[in-house]
């Protein structure tokens, strides 16, 4: 089988292409691009016809990807995005105006500190189009390998000869509680109480979840009922829902504080490490620089939290990864 029979693409294929995977279907791709269903058909059609397979499955009226089409779709999207940075990016070296920026970093550091961070910066150097995406510390990690991302804030491991580390910094896990928890009156609340009550975590072997593990299992405590989540808002409204207390990193819990959850120190100590980084050998921008020492001023505001020397994260393995071994199954 031939696979791509034309050396470029029309964007207007992949426009097509990426309105119907948004849209679920040619008719609603249709009305996102101003056009008539039978150009877009045909779009996707001479697209297919390009590459050298087929990119949905058609059953009359309703349409799938293929397996092929999805992982298709995963380069279309980054491949559009693109090009509307470029654009961006143009118009700004026109203007003499600071470039568009992407900033990645996980869930709760997007929430808990990129938005003072950003409000920090002098408005003169922020770009008219920032773009900030909210990913799992993995995918953060690989964005600003890919360069798809000009910094990334996120939870440690981050060793990689393609990242400049910035800064790297630890604060202390906290429990929250639902302001009419027995427990919300204690400013110190020790593991061991959390014995038979739900306890709601985040979900990542490699990273949070087998630090709060370990404490637990210091502490006595084995967990007879738990709900594990992606990211710390979701346990803080699991929590104001009455269905728990939660073991989460103090970031969103300062940055976005919610009506009915109250925040207490734990007894042990469960370190949440994080840091900023950029890829390597790339120079910094002014608004990037700006963006790292603001996001490191915000990130040392938080209860406990202490600055590490960035040339030393292999020092922090033993906090990062933990004295016990990791699940059956998982690297050590």
């Amino acid at each position: 089988m031939s696979i791509m029979h034309s050396n470029s693409f029309d964007i207007r294929q992949l426009e097509a292409f990426a309105a119907v995977m948004s849209a679920g279907s040619v008719t609603g791709a249709a009305r996102l691009l101003g056009r008539s269903q039978p150009a877009v058909t045909r779009l996707i059609q001479d697209l297919e016809g390009d590459i050298g397979y087929a990119l949905l499955h058609r059953s009359g009226p309703r349409i799938t990807p293929t397996s092929r089409g999805l992982l298709f779709h995963a380069e279309v999207e980054r491949h559009l995005a693109s090009l509307t940075h470029i654009r961006e990016r143009a118009n700004a070296i026109g203007l003499d105006e600071p470039a568009s920026l992407t900033i990645a970093a996980t869930p709760s550091l997007a929430a808990g500190v990129l938005p003072q961070a950003i409000a920090a910066v002098a408005p003169d150097l922020l770009p008219r189009h920032l773009h900030v995406q909210a990913l799992a510390a993995e995918n953060v990690v690989q964005a600003v390998l890919a360069r798809s991302a000009d910094l990334g804030i996120a939870s440690l491991p981050l060793e990689h000869p393609g990242l400049e580390v910035h800064w790297v910094a630890d604060a202390p896990c906290v429990v929250a509680l639902a302001a009419d928890d027995p427990l919300a009156g204690d400013d110190v609340v020790r593991l061991a109480e959390l014995a038979g009550r739900r306890i709601i975590t985040l979900a990542n072997p490699y990273r949070l979840r087998h630090r709060v593990d370990e404490a637990l299992e210091k502490a006595g405590v084995t967990p007879q009922r738990m709900i594990d989540v992606n990211a710390s808002m979701t346990a803080l409204t699991m929590v104001r829902a009455g269905l728990g207390v939660a073991i989460v990193e103090p970031a969103t819990v300062v940055g976005v504080p919610l009506e009915g959850i109250v925040m207490r120190v734990l007894d042990h100590s469960i370190p949440f490490v994080f840091g900023a980084i950029s890829p390597a050998a790339m120079p910094l921008t002014p608004t990037v620089a700006a963006l790292i020492e603001a996001a490191r001023a915000v990130a040392l505001a938080m209860p406990g939290c202490r600055l590490h020397d960035s040339g030393g994260v292999e020092a922090l393995a033993d906090t990062v990864y933990g004295q016990t071994p990791l699940p059956e199954g998982l690297p050590s």
